[in-house]
């Protein structure tokens, strides 16, 4: 994985709107398959290339969930980073992630709310700069005050 920021947290006192993080990383099989043993998700769709193929998608293709899932990780280890506890996430599934892709998730803040420690986050994902998921979280910051 590629970030942009080392790791850790920025409490809420340090943020600001327009503040952005993001990392890559390369979807490998293993990935997919490791998504699918700890999830107990094993459509074939992603895991049997034959059945795949005869699909919309026309090939295997990486859970949605394991995409969503690095926006996850920015949120967790960057922005805001450790501490920071998720309170809801929307996502839309814009196109598919396919094995070898390499998925650039980034979050950007788009409000605060400094007396509920709220943070709202856009979130999106992209594969060779086009978009494959889009959405939004809000999280409890870490503050200087609490933790």
């Amino acid at each position: 994985m590629l970030d942009n920021m080392p790791r850790g947290t920025i409490c809420i006192e340090e943020l600001e709107i327009g503040m952005r993080r993001h990392l890559r990383k390369q979807v490998t099989d293993r990935d997919i398959e490791m998504f699918a043993e700890v999830s107990t998700d094993c459509n074939p769709v992603h895991l049997d290339e034959d059945y795949a193929m005869e699909t919309v998608f026309e090939g295997r293709i990486a859970h949605g969930m394991l995409t969503a899932g690095l926006i996850s990780a920015v949120i967790g280890e960057q922005l805001p980073g450790h501490g920071t506890i998720y309170l809801g996430q929307t996502l839309k599934f814009i196109a598919p992630v396919r094995p070898g892709d390499t998925v650039l998730a980034e979050v950007e803040v788009k409000s605060i709310d400094h007396s509920r420690r709220r943070v709202t986050l856009d979130c999106r994902c992209l594969v060779d700069g086009k978009p494959v998921l889009k959405g939004e979280a809000v999280v409890l910051a870490p503050s200087k005050k609490f933790d």
